[in-house]
């Protein structure tokens, strides 16, 4: 989006910042907003994401031998998310996929969005694909429960955190008991001009309220949980975003490589920060056990139960039982941390137990 969204005019919006400027980081009464949105009353502006289309009836195949995902099959209206790698299997762009059987609908962080459609036309050759940048055209809403007034709206569904077809889970909880069973997310696409007329009375939650729902659901983003040289397994995005049995594409070589027999060398993890110094942390400070750096913090939020949470990438080598500490200049905090990749992630081959899975 390259105009702050209307919705910044409503009362008491105070713009975000960062990955997220544009767009309301609250109303006024953040806290109010989560809880509000994780009841599924409330809707958050996210209209500054970015949206690239692909059409063409070779737009699935094309993709499919481009991404990581098994999207050749995709039925309209069908959710998936995709990831394009490197050669050497780090994340470039990580996209939010929806087709309505005419054209495939990306939904990526705003500063992705002109760089995978410039990537997009350069590799599609002499195939029946049109690729175009329509962020300008049109704004994403979220949400934790469909919206039943907009049943005719384009509509992402997050597949997180259940293990797709393909993928596989690095996590140490059983399905059943993972925490983003209960945030379920709905990304709707409305069109630029018809968002004011569309969230007519409805309340609004900022985008700190949704962040603080994804940092309780242990879901990764790009630009957050990701650097240059992040590869999927750190992050458990096997569980939504590869399909490790399909054809060849770049970056594949990395992917099969760790996941059979070798370990990812960072994992993610979430946090739960001493919350008696009623401050927060910045995203960027680092982790440490002891005197020794292990990490980074990604994400951080004030979440409306929890209190001050946390996701971080450390190394793998750290034992889940640590203690960690995390430094903001000279503000230390305590955390507490819950393992979302499992320590001994990797080297299925020859596994004969232990909590890694695949579908079921």
């Amino acid at each position: 989006m390259t105009t702050p969204s209307p919705l910044l005019s409503r009362p008491g919006a105070v713009e975000a910042a960062g990955a997220d400027a544009g767009v309301a980081a609250h109303y006024g009464e953040p806290l109010r907003e989560q809880r509000a949105l994780a009841a599924g009353t409330a809707v958050v502006d996210l209209s500054s994401r970015g949206v690239v289309t692909v059409s063409g009836p070779d737009r699935l195949s094309w993709l499919n031998t481009l991404s990581s995902q098994q999207v050749t099959g995709l039925q309209p209206g069908e959710s998936s998310e995709l990831l394009l790698l490197s050669v050497q299997g780090r994340i470039d762009f990580d996209a939010r996929v929806i087709d309505d059987g005419v054209t495939t609908w990306l939904i990526v962080e705003a500063a992705e969005a002109a760089p995978l459609a410039e990537f997009l036309n350069r590799m599609k050759f002499m195939l029946r694909v049109e690729i175009a940048d329509v962020s300008a055209d049109w704004a994403v809403v979220g949400s934790t429960k469909a919206v039943p007034e907009w049943p005719q709206r384009l509509v992402w569904l997050d597949p997180w955190p259940n293990v797709g077809a393909g993928g596989y889970s690095y996590a140490t909880v059983e399905p059943a008991a993972h925490p983003g069973l209960e945030r379920p997310w709905f990304e709707y696409l409305v069109p630029a001009t018809e968002l004011e007329d569309a969230v007519e009375g409805r309340p609004l939650a900022g985008v700190l309220a949704a962040e603080a729902l994804r940092v309780a659901a242990w879901r990764p983003r790009i630009g957050a949980e990701t650097d240059d040289k992040t590869i999927p397994h750190e992050l458990d995005l096997l569980r939504t975003a590869v399909h490790l049995a399909k054809g060849c594409y770049k970056g594949q070589e990395t992917i099969a490589r760790v996941h059979n027999l070798g370990h990812p060398p960072r994992r993610l993890v979430f946090l739960q920060l001493d919350g008696s110094q009623h401050t927060l942390p910045e995203a960027g400070s680092p982790v440490f056990v002891g005197e020794r750096k292990v990490g980074t913090v990604t994400s951080v939020a004030q979440h409306y139960e929890m209190g001050p949470v946390a996701l971080a990438v450390i190394k793998r080598s750290v034992a889940a039982d640590e203690i960690l500490t995390v430094l903001d200049g000279d503000e230390p905090y305590t955390a507490a941390q819950e393992l979302i990749v499992a320590p001994d992630a990797g080297q299925v081959v020859g596994r004969q137990t232990g909590f890694l899975r695949g579908p079921r």
